[in-house]
């Protein structure tokens, strides 16, 4: 089985990232985001989440299955899935990720006194979001 985990793991944002501070992902035509689902998620529960629990009730809430279901989960974790390097949270709206010693998720702002910290931490692993475009 597959897996999106990061442990004691600090995601910076991309290079290319086009904003300056974190803002809140905005709904589109009604309808709640990938970017926006994570979001609530992460935010409203603060490493109380890994990367593979967030990836995979984002995809079950959009298909309207229940984001509880191991078996469903077993299956979709079957093939590689992509991480939250990939997550426009980090490429475009300016959200850091730290993953935690357990695999936790939270989420922390750019350009904030908490981001410089744990960007600047040796004892975290540095890594960071996937950029919008590629290099020329």
């Amino acid at each position: 089985m597959h897996t999106t985990n990061y442990f004691n793991t600090f995601i910076l944002v991309a290079e290319d990232c086009p904003v300056k501070q974190a803002i809140v992902p905005e709904m589109r035509k009604g309808v709640k985001t990938i970017p926006l689902l994570q979001f609530e998620l992460i935010i409203g529960n603060p490493y109380g989440f890994t990367s593979d629990d967030i990836i995979f009730r984002v995809h079950a809430i959009r298909k309207g299955m229940d984001p509880l279901d191991p078996v469903t989960r077993d299956d979709f974790f079957s093939k590689g899935q992509p991480c939250l390097r990939c997550s426009s949270l980090g490429k475009r709206y300016g959200w850091g990720i730290h993953c935690n010693g357990e695999g936790k998720v939270a989420l922390v702002p750019l350009n904030t006194d908490e981001y410089n910290a744990k960007a600047k931490d040796g004892d975290i692993i540095q890594v960071r979001a996937m950029r919008n475009s590629r290099k020329n």
